[in-house]
């Protein structure tokens, strides 16, 4: 079976080939102004993973989701949102933090993340539960821990008990999420050897660096640019 690839797409966004062929999106606000212009219209997505309601995380979900006619994975009240939206109603397809859907071969299982989750219209930010993470399992067994976005928080070690993932994919921006010291800390409670690092460099007030995270663990940081495909 082949194996698994990652893309970073910019900002969270991020594309999962599976090994069984599945295309998945988390996060998939492409129009990120990291996103290469030859990222931002997907040939295909079978699966769509959201952690959270802000517009730099859903946004683009509703015409993406309606275009290919594919699930969308979120939390209770944000998948309900969406199906205000123009979304079909779905339970199968909101689900909450501990819980697990399989998805076409893919297990997501919903975990914790310390953030907040709204959208905003003309009355205001709209109340969208909490944020989330995911752990991804794939078709072999290979599992990618997606926290979203959050800061470094002590459960992360019931993560690691819990479910082993292969791979961390850790937001180190700073500012709105955790930087590189408290990634760093991330890394030791969820004991992986590798992690992704994401949600940094879009705009400037995210200053955090995978250099600056590399001085502070010992676990491999990969920083794909953003386009590029790891293979894992």
């Amino acid at each position: 079976m082949p194996g698994v690839s990652v893309t970073w797409l910019g900002h969270a966004a991020f594309r999962v080939d599976s090994p069984g062929g599945k295309r998945i999106y988390v996060d998939p606000w492409l129009e990120n102004p990291m996103c290469p212009e030859g990222e931002k219209e997907p040939e295909r997505i079978d699966l769509i993973a959201l952690t959270h309601g802000h517009d730099d995380h859903s946004g683009g979900t509703l015409e993406l989701a309606q275009r290919f006619g594919c699930p969308v994975i979120a939390q209770i009240e944000l998948r309900g949102w969406l199906a205000t939206q123009g979304l079909p109603e779905e339970m199968s397809e909101a689900i909450n933090k501990g819980g697990t859907v399989e998805v076409a071969g893919v297990k997501l299982t919903m975990t914790h993340a310390n953030h907040s989750s709204s959208v905003f219209d003309e009355r205001g930010p709209v109340y969208l539960g909490e944020s989330t993470g995911y752990v991804m399992e794939l078709e072999n067994g290979f599992k990618l821990y997606f926290a979203g976005d959050t800061n470094v928080f002590g459960d992360m070690e019931l993560i690691a008990r819990i479910y082993e993932p292969d791979v961390a994919i850790l937001p180190i921006g700073d500012h709105f999420t955790m930087g590189p010291r408290e990634a760093a800390v991330a890394l030791e409670l969820l004991r992986v050897e590798r992690c992704i690092a994401s949600h940094y460099g879009t705009f400037p007030l995210l200053t955090g660096t995978p250099d600056e995270l590399r001085g502070l663990t010992q676990v491999e940081i990969l920083a794909p640019e953003p386009g590029e495909t790891v293979e894992l």
